[in-house]
């Protein structure tokens, strides 16, 4: 199982519209993707590691799907329409991670 994360830094001016990413932006990946994603997630940040500290990112989204291939063939196929809408939530520049589900 691959687990793609993307993560959307804190920072000075950063924004994020989670009610815009949860109702639309989610759903929408789903939609154009389809049955290649096998689930999806999204943390929001409340805080960091101390007391009253910011979070290091705003938020977190997470996809699933079986395979590397099959999480590639996905974005080539429908990345551009997905990418083109983060300005809709967000300022800030995401930062994506591919990683392999162990547990």
């Amino acid at each position: 199982m691959i687990k793609v994360s993307v993560l959307y830094p804190n920072g000075p001016g950063a924004t994020f519209d989670m009610q815009y990413y949860l109702s639309s932006h989610m759903p929408m990946v789903k939609q154009r993707i389809g049955a290649a994603v096998k689930g999806q997630a999204v943390d929001e940040g409340l805080g960091g590691a101390q007391p009253g500290a910011p979070p290091k990112y705003l938020a977190i989204g997470h996809l699933f799907f079986e395979s590397l291939d099959a999480f590639q063939l996905a974005f080539a196929t429908h990345g551009g329409p997905i990418v083109a809408d983060v300005p809709n939530y967000t300022n800030t520049q995401p930062i994506i991670q591919v990683n392999e589900v162990r547990m």
